[in-house]
């Protein structure tokens, strides 16, 4: 005898209990089809086998179902009977001994629960087709428990990795409050936690709860997840279905298992607007040769003649009024096409028969050792053994916690051509196929809610595009962030960026901050509007020069230029020429030999022409010194003494610049600390201290030629030269003492602009002061250009 327990009714009513009568019996109502089917099945493998002349020859198998009406208390009213004698007995003891061997079920993982604990101490084997609890793959409390289907731990996380396979971060997550919902939920969560998975909200309820199913269905509402898993048992499932239908709430994606996902009680005119497009694991089918003309026809023509006998006389009497919901089912044949757990029993029912096939020693010349006591311990020590394969193939085995291997079919919720709901296969898991190949899906084949063919999508916050990065909002979880830019000189140049990486030295970010580029390398070039306007009054001033020094070789005879020095007048504009030309080595792109011509040029040439000036001021002293009677000044500075002075002033500078070049010389350098998204390249000094003694030499002899000329400004003489030599000296020098803060606080190339218009400045400030004047007599007065004139005879 083989028992069986099945939630044929899913619906109880339970009697008051005042504790001061005897409480009506427990009345069962809604009938389901689905766990109907299952008596059904485990009927037609029964009746199977015992036609079977291979397995259990002469031995025929009797069945005991029971049906528990989806409660644990009527569940355990249905395990102390499978456990008692077949005798009935009334305020009797009852002989102890069980009417069956092994026991087939139940549906649910919290009734199975009670079963596998009231009948573990018996060692009475129960085997279940679709308990996926995983607290039952402990042996230690459940030593006689077997199931012909996985353990919940595989299918919770099959279903973290699907919700990470379509990018789904922000999902709400509703259970049953039982064992198989809460075990299945932990499960799933701690694989959700791993796959970076975040859950908006986790809610359960129990079918006897309705107030927290409608505090359910308003979280759901306000959610803003738009992904769904709904780790429920049937009922629950049913329950949830029917007030988010009357809510009208729709366009959710849900994932589900096993329990319900191929439920086709579920469907209904209303439940596709909600479920239509549901992903979800379900047991794969099996195809069962006989079953389906045995549930549509033969069960009703010979198992279900509802008449009762009456044991006085024998006669038959009406139809069954019990079971006059069953009876209604007879001529329904819509769900037989999606049976899945029929072969889970057919399995169940093969591995006890299989058992027995061995305890009895059966053979098929031979038959069965009849005289064999069949005890339950044998039983349940010959199912840890069994190993076999069915006749459509499928290998039945236990392992070590009494569970077959996870197999399972992803199903899809879709409409088919002629507008029926269909569970159409999208996919499989296999947990002994090695890890690339468990877990297989076609997403082309998916049809998504709202008969949409994109996936939907279902985050807390949008991607952060490259360039930005994440940064979390305080007291959400992690897939709740904000997206900010990265900082200037960052990038991140991947979706979702954590942070961002600092671009190296000579690189900086672009605009999007996506990727790094080198920085500009910039420096005062010939090519710019600022290196063109100084290149051009470096050229005006250098033909200005030229047209002065022709003027003075044309009228070299003249008084007024024989007068002034002649040949310290062309020096001085040889040396102006230089000067106007040295500053063109301070634009361009800096190198080595560039950074060391620019001062060293700019030093020697500026020294030269104040020397000639210098030289030109003394000249205008000792000649007015050698007017007064017995002077003999001029003998000491004639012609060759103004030269030497030339030539010592400038050799001191020149002196000067070879030790700067010899010790420390100026080089070029990228200054990447005045701009950060750019690099300046510029001529480092070298040796600040030649630097400065380059300068300071050139303003001592500038100070000492205007204090002289200043001096020399008010002598007696028609045309006094000294006067035009202070003015060009107090230019030479305002510039230049403006020249140093401007020069140290400029940035870049900033630095060179400020260098080139103090050479420019006072070089046009020693042109125009000592030569322009001369050049106005010369040109436009040429009456005043005579001896008399000069002399203040006229």
């Amino acid at each position: 005898m083989i028992g069986g327990a099945f939630s044929i009714h899913s619906k109880i009513t339970q009697p008051p209990l005042f504790f001061t009568e005897k409480p009506t019996r427990l009345r069962c109502y809604s009938v389901n089809l689905r766990e109907f089917r299952f008596a059904q099945t485990m009927i037609f493998a029964i009746e199977e086998i015992n036609k079977s002349t291979f397995l259990l020859p002469d031995v025929s198998i009797g069945y005991r179902i029971y049906d528990n009406c989806g409660s644990t208390l009527s569940s355990m009213r249905a395990v102390m009977a499978l456990m008692n004698g077949d005798e009935r007995t009334l305020e009797k003891s009852c002989s102890g001994q069980s009417a069956v061997r092994a026991i087939i079920g139940e549906s649910e993982s919290s009734s199975t629960i009670v079963l596998s604990r009231t009948t573990g101490p018996f060692q009475i084997p129960v085997i279940s087709h679709s308990a996926t609890c995983e607290c039952l793959s402990s042996r230690k409390e459940y030593p006689s428990f077997f199931r012909t289907i996985a353990s919940d731990l595989y299918q919770s996380r099959a279903l973290a990795q699907l919700v990470k396979h379509f990018g789904w971060t922000w999902v709400g997550t509703v259970n049953s409050d039982s064992d198989y919902g809460n075990n299945g939920m932990a499960i799933f969560l701690a694989a959700a936690r791993e796959e970076g998975v975040c859950v908006d909200y986790t809610e359960k309820f129990h079918r006897a709860e309705p107030e927290k199913l409608l505090k359910v269905v308003d979280v759901i509402r306000k959610s803003t997840a738009r992904v769904i898993v709904g780790f429920l048992a049937h009922v629950e499932m049913n329950n949830l279905l029917e007030q988010l239908s009357l809510h009208n709430i729709t366009g959710r994606q849900f994932i589900g298992v096993e329990a319900w996902i191929t439920a086709d009680s579920l469907v209904t005119q209303t439940s596709f607007s909600v479920l239509g497009g549901s992903l979800g694991f379900a047991v794969p089918k099996t195809k069962i040769s006989g079953l389906e003309d045995f549930l549509t026809k033969h069960f009703w023509e010979t198992e279900f003649q509802c008449k009762e006998t009456d044991r006085g006389s024998g006669r038959k009497t009406t139809p069954c009024k019990e079971n006059q919901d069953l009876i209604e089912l007879r001529d329904n044949d819509d769900d037989v096409a999606e049976l899945r757990y029929s072969g889970n029993i057919y399995k169940a029912i093969y591995a006890v028969a299989q058992s027995l096939h061995s305890i009895l020693k059966c053979s098929n010349s031979q038959g069965c050792d009849k005289a064999v006591r069949v005890t339950h311990q044998q039983v349940l020590e010959s199912l840890k053994q069994v190993n076999f394969t069915m006749k459509n193939g499928d290998q039945v085995w236990f392992d070590s916690t009494g569970a077959a291997v996870a197999r399972y079919e992803v199903v899809n919720w879709q409409r088919g051509a002629d507008g029926s709901v269909q569970f159409k296969p999208v996919g499989h898991y296999d947990a002994s196929l090695p890890p690339g190949q468990k877990f297989v899906l076609e997403t082309e084949s998916i049809m998504w809610p709202g008969g949409s063919t994109d996936v939907p999508v279902s985050v807390c916050s949008d991607g952060c595009r490259p360039g930005t990065y994440k940064v979390l909002q305080k007291g959400k979880p992690v897939c709740c962030y904000d997206c900010v830019p990265c900082a200037e000189g960052e990038v991140s140049n991947t979706t979702d960026s954590n942070d961002c990486t600092k671009c190296p030295e000579e690189y900086w970010s672009n605009q999007n901050r996506d990727a790094c580029i080198l920085k500009n390398v910039e420096f005062l070039s010939f090519t710019e509007v600022m290196g063109k306007i100084f290149v051009f009054f470096t050229l005006f001033g250098v033909l200005l020069t030229l047209i002065i020094a022709t003027i003075f070789l044309i009228y070299k005879e003249t008084p007024l230029v024989r007068a002034n020095n002649c040949e310290l007048s062309f020096l001085l504009l040889f040396s102006l020429t230089l000067c106007f030309l040295c500053s063109l080595t301070f634009i361009g792109r800096p190198s080595e030999w560039s950074c060391m011509l620019r001062h060293t040029a700019f030093g020697i040439t500026f020294v030269l022409c104040i020397s000639c000036v210098l030289g030109k001021t003394m000249v205008v002293l000792m000649a007015f010194r050698a007017s007064l009677p017995g002077s003999n000044v001029m003998k000491w500075f004639g012609p060759t003494q103004q030269r030497l002075s030339v030539l010592v002033f400038t050799l001191i500078q020149v002196i000067i610049c070879i030790l700067w070049l010899t010790i420390n010389p100026p080089f070029s350098f990228k200054n990447m600390i005045h701009y950060k998204d750019r690099i300046i390249l510029e001529c480092a000094l070298g040796s600040t201290v030649g630097f400065w003694a380059v300068l300071g030499y050139i303003g001592l002899l500038a100070m000492l030629c205007f204090v002289l000329a200043f001096l020399a400004r008010k002598l007696p003489d028609n045309f006094n030269e000294a006067k035009f030599i202070t003015f060009s000296m107090l230019i030479f020098c305002a510039v230049w003492i403006t020249f140093i803060p401007a020069y140290v606080s400029s940035p870049g190339k900033f630095t060179v602009a400020v260098e080139i218009f103090a050479i420019l400045a006072s070089s046009y400030g020693l042109l125009f002061c000592i030569f322009a004047p001369k050049c106005f007599i010369i040109v436009f007065k040429p009456e005043l250009n005579t001896r008399k004139h000069l002399m203040g005879k006229t």
